[in-house]
């Protein structure tokens, strides 16, 4: 074994280095698996205690080490238990890539790729949402700026098309085999129709069916903006977070768009509107 370096203690050969840059990697992708999902924070969690463990072993601290060992014994299974969705989905990816594909394995596990611009022009999307909203066509619109979110589109028909007003319109009209379920938006470009997203657990209020919970929920399992259209009323919202705005004009959903895409924070905008929205509810309903 050659020696490169030593630091302090710890001497550092050519394998170390090759190990290192491996788990880097490894590392790497499985953050960009859990990205945008809620399940990254548990990762986090379980990144961070492992290597206060490698360091207090190293540093030969006997009762931490004792107590973050018991703790890491059952970490594997707890992490099995946790990180079952995403588990499952890697298992997919490396079951379905192809070495001698175009876009394979090692494209996916190098760094190969070159970086797209997030933002995009909206306006495709306003426009076909006032066409949808005027006729009362229900719609269910997921805009991602991290992720394909391949795993969800997968679970509708692959299109990967530009973006335009007459594509969403056609997609999501009534006698469309498209406009069941939802369209997944990344980059300027529409990834897949008719997608199945996650339904959120929480109590909703009544007047939101499964359209408005679907969305909910994949706000809360991704970090995206979903934005839906009422079939029954015509009114547009969107969900962020796990909360939604009702009831928003055309400019605050574009201003809402364009914010999330340039990466600001929106949600304290959401609370805002939201209160704004509520009051209003609770006016018209004084009112009558």
């Amino acid at each position: 074994m050659r020696l490169l370096f030593r630091i302090g203690f710890l001497d550092i050969s050519l394998v170390n280095v090759i190990d290192i840059a491996l788990v880097s990697i490894l590392i790497y992708q499985v953050y960009k698996l859990m990205r945008g999902s809620v399940a990254i924070k548990i990762f986090l969690g379980f990144l961070s205690i492992y290597l206060i463990y490698l360091v207090v072993s190293a540093a030969r601290m006997e009762l931490l080490t004792i107590i973050l060992g018991q703790f890491m014994g059952v970490g594997v299974l707890a992490a099995i238990i946790l990180f079952q969705q995403e588990i499952r989905k890697f298992l997919l990816i490396v079951g379905k890539s192809s070495i001698f594909s175009n876009e394979n394995l090692w494209q996916e596990l190098l760094f190969w790729r070159k970086r797209e611009s997030i933002a995009f022009n909206v306006t495709p999307i306003i426009e076909a949402s006032k066409t949808l909203s005027g006729s009362s066509t229900g719609a269910l619109i997921v805009i991602s700026r991290n992720s394909e979110l391949k795993f969800y589109a997968e679970s509708g028909d692959i299109i990967d098309a530009v973006v335009s007003k007459r594509l969403l319109v056609s997609i999501f009209n009534k006698y469309s085999p498209l406009h069941d379920g939802s369209v997944i938006i990344y980059n300027g470009r529409v990834k897949a129709a008719r997608c199945i997203l996650p339904v959120t657990e929480r109590e909703v209020p009544a007047q939101f069916g499964l359209r408005h919970r679907a969305a909910i929920g994949m706000s809360e399992a991704t970090d995206t903006l979903v934005l839906i259209i009422s079939e029954e009323t015509g009114q547009v919202s969107l969900a962020k977070n796990g909360k939604i705005l009702h009831n928003l004009s055309f400019q605050e959903v574009r201003e809402l768009i364009n914010k999330y895409l340039m990466g600001e924070e929106i949600e304290d905008k959401f609370d805002i509107i939201g209160q704004v929205g509520k009051i209003q509810a609770q006016t018209k309903t004084t009112e009558v």
